[in-house]
């Protein structure tokens, strides 16, 4: 007697973002939700940056350009925070430096 199993399609369908957590809808029917303190960068990013998201390598990945952040499915199902700098401060909102006036 065989085993049926099912192709997992660990690609992204959509992603939606909350003010605690990140949710990530899979082409196989699977969300994965995370606490969004893991990502520094996306909690201290605004509504309109974090909403401003598209696929990346092939669809196993999301890139937000507003804010140089980007996340693979893989290390999602892995259950793994944002990597830390070396210098053991959180990541956090870039500063952005003031225009200047003409």
């Amino acid at each position: 007697m065989g085993i049926l199993a099912l192709a997992a399609d660990e690609r992204v369908a959509d992603v939606k973002v909350t003010k605690h957590t990140l949710s990530v809808s899979l082409q196989d029917g699977r969300t994965i939700s995370v606490p969004l303190t893991w990502y520094p960068r996306l909690l201290h990013a605004t509504n309109t940056e974090r909403k401003n998201w598209c696929l990346a390598g092939g669809g196993y990945g999301i890139h937000w350009p507003d804010i140089d952040e980007d996340l693979s499915t893989e290390w999602l199902l892995r259950g793994a925070p944002a990597p830390q700098p070396r210098n053991g401060n959180p990541v956090g909102r870039k500063t952005r430096k003031p225009k200047k006036q003409p």
